[in-house]
């Protein structure tokens, strides 16, 4: 079973900047491919960014590409999500996930508890 803790979460401005950090464990975090997701309220929960075992390869949606960039740190088995330039459409919660397979159809099997980002006009 993979334990997944996020941190980071805040209230901030529209224009301002937050890094989200996830800290894995009970699994080699190099087996893992790591991803972000966010769930805004009345509204589904979307894919944000992953990052495949090595970090050398990295997807991202389309509302996120060029503001936020995902990496990892295998030594400290922790994956980030740097957020810039942020919006007030940003607000949500994040949630980490794993998962050991790096498929199309963007599954993930293990999840966090979610950390709240609070965007201010």
């Amino acid at each position: 079973q993979v334990q997944l803790v996020e941190s980071g979460g805040g209230l901030v401005q529209a224009g301002g900047s937050l890094r989200l950090s996830c800290a894995a464990s009970g699994r080699t975090f190099s087996s893992l491919v790591m991803g972000w997701f966010r769930q805004a309220p009345g509204k589904e929960r979307e894919f944000i960014a992953r990052v495949n075992w090595s970090g050398g390869s990295k997807d991202y949606a389309d509302s996120v590409k060029g503001r936020f960039a995902i990496s990892r740190d295998n030594a400290k088995n922790t994956v980030y999500l740097q957020m810039n330039s942020l919006k007030p459409e940003d607000t949500a919660v994040y949630y980490c996930a794993a998962t050991p397979y790096y498929s199309s159809d963007r599954r993930f099997n293990y999840w966090g508890q979610g950390t709240q980002v609070t965007v201010s006009s």
